[in-house]
C-alpha cells in the first residue's frame, strides 16, 4: 500500500502514544476512558460516527424501537378488552423518538470527551486525543489516518483494534437497501411496510419480528431453517416466544429452505418481493411481501485495515487474526468487541476492551472470563438468562436439578396482567445446590437475574437465596419460589399444580419429576 508521502505529517514529528484504539464504539470506548484511569496517553480514532454500532443501528436504536413497540402492544391489549379501536403510530412519530434517543446518547458521548480532550498532563500534552478518520496499519506500530483534511500517521505503543462489524451478506441475495434490508438498512426505512419477510430466527430475527408484529400495521413472515426459533435456547423458551409471535400473526416457516428471493413488479406498478421456500416433505409455497430483512449474522470490520503489513498470523482461510482471547500474535496489539468474530454483545465487548488494556499495562495475564455472562433477547415477553440452560447441561453430560414456576403463581405479575413467563433455576444436583443458570421470560426478566448471576460468581449456594425476605409484591419472589422448590420447602406445591410448576432432575440416563 503506497501513500503521497507530501501530504504525510513528517516521520520526525509523528506523534507517539502509549496507546492508539481504533474504533469508537462500544468497546473501543471503553478500552480508551480504561486506558486513561491507568494514565496512559491515549488517541481514539473512529471512521463514522463515535458510539458505533451501539448507538445507531444496533443495542439503542432497535430496543428504542422495541421501547415504542411495546407500549403500543400495551396500550392496544387494553383496548381491545374495551372494545375500542387499535392505536396506532405512523413511522414518522416512530422515527422521532429514536433519533431523540440517539442523539441524547450521542451528545452524552460528544460532550465527555470534548471535556477529557481538554485535559493536558504535566508537560502541557494532551492526555486523551479524538480523531475521525479511517485508520490502518502502515506498520505494526505506524497507524494511518485518512481524513477528510489529508493524511495522519501516529506511532502507537499499543494498539487496540476494535473496528466493529457489518451484516452478514448471503450467496444470491442483494441487500440493496431498499427492498431487501439487512439490519444496519432496516433503520432507513421511510414507513412502516405493510408486510416484510425476515430470513434468519436468531436473536436479532426475532428481535425486530417482536418490533413490527407490536406495532400492529405490519404482516411479518419469519423464515427459519431450523425446526423451531432461537435454537440455542430451551424448547419452552423457544416456544412460549414461538406462541406469542403467532398470537400476534407472525408466520413462521418452520424447517424452510429459502430457494429463492427476488424483487419483482407488483399491483398498481409497485415493486414487491417474491420469496419460494421448500420444506422436506417436498412442499414448495411462494409468498409476496413489501420489504425484506437479511438478518442472518455479522462480520467484522478487520479485513479493510492492512493487517498483511503487520506481521500479524492471520487465519489463511479468512484473513481475521489469531486470537488468544483478545491478544494476538504480536503483543502489543489486541482485538476487542465485534472485532474479534465472537461474542459480539455490547456487554462483553465493553468486558473485553477493559480487559485488553489491563494485560497491555501488564496488570493481568489471565483470559477473558465470559462465565455467567448476562443476556437479554428484546421479545415479547423479554428473555434474560445467565449461565447454562438445560440442553447445554445435558450436552455436557453435567447432572443438575431444575425448578421452574410460571408467572401466573406471581402476585405481581398478576397485578400487572402480565402472566405469560416463567422462571427456571438450575443447580448442581449435590448436597451444595449451587447454581449453574438461570432464564427468565417475561416482565422484568433482566433485572430479575441479577442476584442470581451475583450468586453464581461468588459460589453462593440456592439456600441462602431461599432464606432472602423478597418485597411483596415483586416479580423476584417467583425466583425465591424456585429455590424453595428444589429445597421441597415452596409455598405452591408442584406435585398439586404440576400445570405451573415444574421440578425434576436429571443425569446421563435418568430422569426424574422429583428434584427434592
Amino acid at each position: 500500500m503506497t501513500y503521497d508521502r507530501s501530504i504525510l505529517v513528517s516521520l520526525n514529528a509523528m506523534e507517539r502514544y502509549d496507546l492508539v484504539v481504533i474504533g469508537g464504539g462500544p468497546a473501543g470506548h471503553a478500552a480508551a476512558m480504561r486506558a486513561i484511569d491507568l494514565g496512559m496517553r491515549v488517541m481514539l480514532v473512529e471512521r463514522d460516527r463515535i458510539g458505533g454500532t451501539g448507538i445507531y443501528n444496533g443495542a439503542l436504536a432497535s430496543k428504542t424501537l422495541w421501547e415504542v413497540a411495546q407500549r403500543v402492544s400495551s396500550t392496544n391489549e387494553l383496548m381491545r378488552t374495551r372494545g375500542r379501536e387499535p392505536f396506532r403510530l405512523n413511522w414518522d412519530e416512530v422515527t422521532r423518538t429514536l433519533n431523540e434517543a440517539i442523539f441524547e446518547r450521542k451528545y452524552l458521548y460528544a460532550c465527555h470527551m470534548q471535556l477529557l480532550a481538554s485535559r493536558e498532563d504535566t508537560r502541557g500534552r494532551k492526555l486523551f486525543t479524538y480523531e475521525r478518520g479511517d485508520a490502518t496499519f502502515l506498520d505494526a506500530n505506524t497507524i494511518t489516518i485518512r481524513q477528510a483534511t489529508g493524511i495522519l500517521e501516529v506511532v502507537a505503543d499499543r494498539v487496540i483494534v476494535a473496528t466493529g462489524s457489518r451484516p452478514r451478506n448471503a450467496p444470491d441475495i442483494v441487500a440493496d437497501g431498499t427492498y431487501i434490508l439487512n439490519s444496519d438498512s432496516i433503520f432507513d426505512l421511510d414507513h412502516l411496510p405493510s408486510s416484510i419477510v425476515i430470513i434468519g430466527a436468531g436473536v436479532i430475527g426475532c428481535e425486530f419480528a417482536t418490533i413490527f408484529s407490536n406495532l400492529g400495521q405490519t404482516k411479518v413472515h419469519i423464515i427459519d431453517r431450523a425446526e423451531r426459533i432461537l435454537p440455542f435456547e430451551d424448547s419452552d423458551v423457544s416456544e412460549l416466544i414461538a406462541r406469542e409471535m403467532e398470537r400476534r400473526g407472525v408466520v413462521i416457516h418452520r424447517s424452510s429452505k429459502l430457494e429463492r428471493i427476488s424483487v419483482v413488479d407488483g399491483d398498481q406498478g409497485k415493486r414487491e418481493v417474491e420469496y419460494e421456500l421448500s420444506y422436506p416433505d417436498g412442499r414448495t409455497e411462494r409468498v409476496r411481501v413489501e420489504r425484506a430483512l437479511l438478518s442472518i449474522g455479522r462480520i467484522p470490520n478487520t479485513d479493510r485495515m492492512g493487517l498483511d503489513v503487520t506481521g500479524l498470523e492471520l487465519d489463511p482461510r479468512t484473513g481475521s487474526p489469531l486470537l488468544n482471547g483478545t491478544a494476538s500474535s504480536k503483543a502489543h496489539i489486541h482485538f476487542v468487541g465485534d472485532a474479534t468474530g465472537s461474542n459480539m454483545l455490547v456487554n462483553l465487548g465493553e468486558l473485553e476492551g477493559r480487559h485488553a488494556v489491563e494485560h497491555l499495562a501488564g496488570l493481568r495475564d489471565d483470559l477473558p472470563n465470559y462465565a455467567n455472562v448476562s443476556t437479554i433477547m428484546f421479545l415479547d415477553p423479554e428473555v434474560a438468562g445467565v449461565g447454562m440452560n438445560e440442553q447445554e447441561c445435558r450436552k455436557l453430560a453435567i447432572p443438575y436439578r431444575c425448578a421452574r414456576i410460571d408467572y401466573s403463581c406471581l402476585a405481581r405479575a398478576i397485578a400487572m396482567r402480565r402472566t405469560r413467563g416463567f422462571f427456571k433455576v438450575l443447580v448442581s444436583d449435590d448436597e451444595h445446590m449451587r447454581i449453574l443458570g438461570m432464564r427468565a421470560v417475561g416482565e422484568h426478566a433482566s433485572s430479575a437475574i441479577q442476584a442470581v448471576a451475583l450468586m453464581m460468581r461468588l459460589g453462593t449456594p440456592i439456600r441462602e437465596l431461599a432464606d432472602l425476605v423478597h418485597p411483596h409484591p415483586s416479580i423476584t419472589e417467583g425466583v425465591q419460589e424456585c429455590a424453595r422448590m428444589l429445597l421441597g420447602t415452596s409455598i405452591f406445591k408442584p406435585e398439586v399444580l404440576g400445570d405451573k410448576l415444574l421440578c425434576h432432575r436429571w443425569a446421563p440416563g435418568v430422569t426424574s419429576e422429583a428434584a427434592a
